[in-house]
């Protein structure tokens, strides 16, 4: 099966970025090679500073990797201008993090249709799809709310409800159950399978094994390079 991501020769060093580089510095990431079938769910593990975050943002496009590719559909994220590696991060690709990240202002139908009006959708338009997904993931009484309103379980299903909306090939969640209790963390995870099981392509960064046991793989990382893929 083709790869739908596929990072190849992944060098990320932030000591390039510095005005005085340091000799000794580890590399956030060190020459990482894998791919990503669409479909799978994968959880990226490793202890605090191991590169977890980087490869995951190397991977979504937010940041340039030093060195080496990273191809979505055969396209190479470092190839495109930033309007369109922009585009791509609002059409193909859907993000959960683990404060939510919602626009405290906002109410939750609006701070999901947000990035499908930045799109370029109408504001009917993606109010009226915000509104099926409250529906489709049972928060429609949530809709007028904003976030201060909220507790922290719903915050993240309305921040999984904004990654949904524009139908995302892939899910990058990052440690999405860490800001949460451990039921509430449970059934944040239990939408990220039903997410999975849709046929959307779910990678998780978390240091929890029990959710890493819940994935078809896990990757794990030290000092920026994986030590292992299972």
């Amino acid at each position: 099966m083709e790869h739908i991501l596929q990072a190849t020769d992944l060098v990320m060093d932030y000591s390039t970025q510095q005005a005085t580089p340091n000799a000794t510095h580890m590399l956030a990431l060190n020459h990482v090679d894998f791919g990503i079938q669409a479909g799978e769910s994968i959880a990226v593990m490793g202890p605090s500073g191991s590169g977890k975050s980087t490869l995951l943002h190397a991977l979504a496009g937010i940041i340039t990797p030093t060195a080496g590719n990273v191809m979505f559909r055969g396209a190479n994220l470092a190839r495109l201008s930033d309007a369109d590696r922009t585009k791509l991060r609002r059409s193909a690709f859907g993000f959960v993090f683990q404060s939510g990240q919602l626009l405290p202002e906002l109410p939750a139908i609006e701070n999901i249709a947000l990035p499908m009006m930045l799109g370029g959708a109408s504001y009917q338009q993606a109010t009226d799809t915000a509104m099926l997904w409250l529906e489709r993931l049972g928060l429609r009484q949530l809709a007028q709310q904003r976030p201060g309103e909220m507790s922290g379980g719903q915050m993240q299903r309305i921040a999984i409800a904004r990654a949904l909306a524009a139908q995302p090939a892939v899910i990058f969640a990052d440690e999405p159950t860490g800001a949460l209790d451990q039921k509430t963390g449970h059934e944040v995870l239990e939408l990220l399978k039903e997410i999975n099981k849709s046929g959307k392509t779910v990678i998780i960064v978390t240091h929890d094994e029990g959710i890493a046991k819940m994935t078809d793989r896990i990757i794990t990382i030290s000092d920026g390079k994986i030590v292992g893929d299972n």
